[in-house]
């Protein structure tokens, strides 16, 4: 039968309520210029987690777990122990035993298929690249021509929409009826609907998709455009943000499913495609877990086990180091990013009389910033919330402001007409020519790492002794809102009282080349971009006397000898900048002497931990040539791991540094200084929970799907990227989808995993009822934790098994072995 058969009618309300469904399960991924890591699986958080895991295995062939081999290493190596293996077929009784879970180790790998589409049966006579990579390559340059704004120079026309334009590039482009060996298919292509949503309908009623099977497939069509799709969810997250939206993903998921009928031969019989497909399928969604599968998530959360058990060892009571006795000097707050850990730690070891404290690297500042002289605005904050203020630059003067923005303004001028000139089809041989063997130089000692590249983008067009006479401020606000800002900020620091001579606040950044992925490794809850402006705004706010006046009136009295500085945490070669410390009144001279040396001392302590897992370990006894090894790479063009960034990560800590002090928490820990004897009605708390929690959430599930699952949530191979639309992402190679998350090279160091992919382990430290009542109070909260997301846990002050554990059924202890 040759045919189209139309099958059952689908209510078009239930279909394209299911649409929307599936797109609302894509998360965003954050353009180039602010990449901030995001959980791929943040939109799929009211369902379990184990759920979760199976829909991912069913529909995509994806796990979201380590390959068995991995979990055999671990077992061998002793950091899975056989109380772990008990304690987790108590929580997760299935009838097993840990022979059981031995033996499924040893079983031949499980190759991911996930549900069958029907161009995967379709059989176009050419063999390579086949139906599912040409139609991918295919959307993925409609996709990238279509959203550019910032690389190309000719544009495609956007008025009608991605469908649209998708629709037009189809009719035009007669390659890929040569490429397909398909020779109707401009037939076919001529009779798509017009509208995204009426291609819905028709490619729904013409496969024969039944109401019972939208959602899964929906779901399984945007899963094989998932860089685009969540480049799409960007865009809806942007609009909704604004009090807006956009349906530019229903637009994708319309051509995803365009394609599949476009793929269709129309014939129905015994033997044909499609009833091969509709086998395939219906095979594929009653398809079960393998043994070997479920095994797989139980040595998972024994990893996590023994982790959490590692944790509970180092928090008990006597194993914390104690405060400081002696007068403190000073105190320096740093982002709670995993990478301050280990400097916290050496720079309490150096300088008994200093305390740190960990806080949000946004520093309480929810801020857009706009460099001087220019129009490129961008975040300062947590992808999660909106800007409410803005800052920008100044050196105190109006008039010599003007006169550094004209400047600034004319030499960008001069310097895009540049750029454009490279671009031109035919510069490339002109440029060379001009440039010659001087430029070949240039490119050689940047691949070493033995010159240095161009300045941040943050100050191009200005000259070094300019910039350095412009410092970040807030826009004008009333005297009353600075005032509140200050406390509201100081408050939720736990800053409120006995202030040292000395406080320094350290925002942080990264520093790579040729890395179109570099803001992934500057300040995630600054939005991708190093916490400097808000640490050198904050610090000017509160250094401001009519701010300490008010203040007062607040109940927080900042002594006038305290004086605020603002400082840079290099995360590449662990190097401290602080800014502004000539300025320091000559009686603090002694004081920020001493700070200035335990700071380098520090550095020179952590730079010599991280030696070996860098490849640098022959020099961590010559302390000179190790940080002079640190910079080349983070100048080298062809560096692929100029820091090992957030790998990793694994547990969030809040509560009070005494707990943690003293503690080696490897690097992986979140830790933010908090006190529940100071939060009169648990604000700060709640803050806590709903703001770098999540973020802290955002990071370790992008790390875990990127280890996991790298093909799909991961960035593949670095040295592949190019870049596409100037900032949106990158392709791996020529084209294919977008890709989203960690390259391979940011997890693994060739041999091994330098990340293990466990999920948060969330410890704070405040009575039951608090956290309670800030799990009931936030929807999103309950349902990551008490879906599985992370691993909530209570620290307790006196017990020596502090550690309790929250679920859906409340609290109980964490082993129970």
């Amino acid at each position: 039968m040759t045919a189209i058969e139309y099958f059952v009618t689908i209510d078009r309300d239930v279909l394209h309520a299911a649409a929307a469904r599936a797109c609302e399960r894509i998360a965003p991924t954050w353009p180039l210029d602010r990449l901030i890591a995001v959980s791929p699986l943040w939109e799929r958080r009211q369902q379990r987690w184990s759920e979760v895991a199976e829909q991912l295995w069913r529909r995509a062939g994806s796990r979201l777990t380590l390959a068995a081999e991995d979990y055999r290493q671990a077992w061998a190596q002793g950091q899975i122990g056989e109380h772990h293996l008990h304690q987790v077929l108590i929580d997760n009784p299935h009838g097993w035993t840990v022979a059981d879970l031995l033996q499924a180790l040893q079983a031949a790998g499980e190759e991911g298929r996930g549900l069958p589409l029907l161009e995967d049966m379709a059989d176009a006579e050419i063999a390579l690249p086949g139906w599912p990579t040409l139609i991918t390559q295919q959307i993925g340059q409609c996709c990238a021509a279509w959203f550019d704004e910032a690389q190309a120079d000719w544009h495609v026309e956007r008025q009608g929409g991605l469908y649209q334009a998708w629709r037009k590039a189809m009719q035009d482009d007669r390659g890929l009826s040569v490429l397909s060996a398909c020779r109707d298919l401009s037939g076919r292509i001529a009779e798509l609907p017009l509208q995204p949503q009426a291609a819905l309908e028709a490619a729904v009623q013409r496969l024969g998709v039944t109401v019972d099977e939208l959602d899964e497939w929906f779901d399984c069509l945007l899963l094989r455009s998932l860089g685009w799709a969540s480049w799409c969810a960007y865009r809806r997250w942007q609009a909704r943000q604004e009090g807006g939206d956009d349906a530019t993903l229903l637009e994708l998921l319309a051509i995803r499913a365009a394609w599949e009928w476009l793929v269709d031969d129309r014939r129905r019989g015994p033997g044909s495609r499609w009833s091969a497909w509709r086998e395939a399928w219906q095979t594929g969604r009653s398809r079960q877990p393998s043994h070997a599968w479920q095994a797989l998530q139980l040595w998972q959360r024994a990893e996590e086990l023994a982790w959490q058990e590692h944790l509970q060892r180092l928090l008990r009571p006597r194993s914390a180091q104690p405060m400081a006795t002696e007068q403190v000097l000073a105190r320096v707050y740093f982002c709670i990013d995993v990478r301050s850990e280990p400097l916290r730690r050496a720079l309490e070891e150096v300088g008994p009389q200093l305390q740190t404290g960990g806080f949000a690297g946004f520093f309480g500042l929810p801020i857009a910033y706009t460099p001087l002289g220019t129009a490129a605005t961008r975040p300062q904050l947590p992808g999660l919330l909106a800007p409410q203020l803005s800052a920008g630059d100044s050196c105190g003067d109006v008039t010599c402001d003007a006169q550094l923005a004209g400047r600034r303004q004319a030499r960008l001028a001069r310097q895009g007409r540049w750029r454009l000139f490279e671009r031109l089809p035919a510069s490339g041989f002109t440029l060379v020519e001009s440039l010659g063997l001087g430029y070949a130089a240039a490119l050689l000692g940047r691949t070493g790492g033995w010159l240095r590249g161009p300045a941040p983008a943050e100050r191009g067009g200005l000259k070094a002794a300019e910039w350095q006479r412009l410092s970040p401020v807030l826009a004008p606000l009333a005297a009353d809102e600075r005032v509140q800002l200050a406390a509201r900020i100081l408050r939720a620091m736990g800053l409120t009282r006995d202030f040292p001579p000395l406080v320094l606040l350290l925002g942080h950044g990264s520093q790579s080349a040729n890395n179109p992925q570099a803001a992934g490794l500057d300040c995630g809850a600054c939005c991708g971009q190093s916490g400097e402006v808000n640490a050198r705004a904050l610090a000017e706010l509160l250094n401001d006397p009519l701010v300490r006046q008010g203040l007062a009136g607040q109940g927080i009295s900042m002594p006038a000898d305290c004086q605020v500085l603002s400082g840079l945490h290099n995360t590449t070669t662990d190097e401290v900048q602080v800014f502004a410390s000539q300025a320091l009144p000559t009686a603090l001279a002694p004081t920020w002497q001493w700070l200035r040396q335990a700071l380098d001392s520090a550095g020179h302590r952590v730079r010599q931990a991280r030696a070996v897992r860098l490849g640098l370990g022959h020099l961590d006894d010559r302390p000179e040539r190790l940080l002079a090894a640190l910079r080349r790479r983070g100048h080298d063009w062809a560096q692929t791991r100029p820091e090992w960034g957030l790998a990793g990560n694994a547990a969030f800590i809040a509560a009070p540094r005494a707990r943690s002090r003293g503690l080696d928490l490897q690097g992986r820990a979140f830790l933010h200084d908090y006190d529940w004897r100071l939060d009169e009605g648990g604000k700060v708390l709640e803050l806590i929970m709903t703001a770098p929690m999540v973020v802290a959430h955002w990071i370790n599930l992008q790390y875990l799907t990127s280890t996991t699952d790298n093909q799909r949530f991961g960035s593949g191979n670095k040295v592949l990227h190019n870049v596409v639309g100037g900032n949106i992402g990158v392709f791996e190679g020529n084209g294919g989808d977008l890709r989203i998350g960690l390259a391979r090279q940011s997890l693994h160091d060739g041999e091994r995993w330098l990340h293990r992919p466990l999920r948060l382990s969330v410890i704070i430290a405040a009575p039951r009822s608090m956290i309670d009542q800030v799990i009931a109070s936030h929807q999103v909260v309950r349902e990551l934790v008490e879906h599985g997301w992370l691993h909530l846990l209570r620290l307790d002050d006196c017990s020596e098994i502090p550690l309790q554990r929250r679920d859906e059924r409340g609290w109980q202890p964490l082993l129970r072995y």
